[in-house]
């Protein structure tokens, strides 16, 4: 194995514990697009174009929109959405 394949792989791990163990919603959808973008990379490492383009359009692309859309929708993203964050610790 390579070491750019051993630094990618130990990343992905990273990201998965780190979406796992985070409170804040955005930034556990941040990190599961870098999660997704990264194994599109490892895929094309391994030579497999075809699961690339998919990890990356569905899982980094779609999902990730429909994360984003599903936040907004129970309003967990708005302009202030520092301040939706704040009154969450407070109580």
């Amino acid at each position: 194995m390579t070491i750019i394949m051993v630094i990618l792989l130990i990343f992905l791990i990273i990201c998965a514990v780190a979406v796992s163990i985070n409170k804040n919603l955005l930034n556990s959808i941040l990190i599961f697009m870098s999660y997704s973008l990264v194994m599109s990379v490892v895929w094309i490492i391994i030579e497999s174009p075809d699961l690339a383009i998919t990890e990356a359009a569905v899982g980094a692309g779609v999902t990730s929109l429909l994360f984003f859309l599903t936040l907004k929708k129970i309003q967990k993203i708005s302009p202030d959405s520092e301040l939706l964050d704040e009154e969450e610790d407070h109580e």
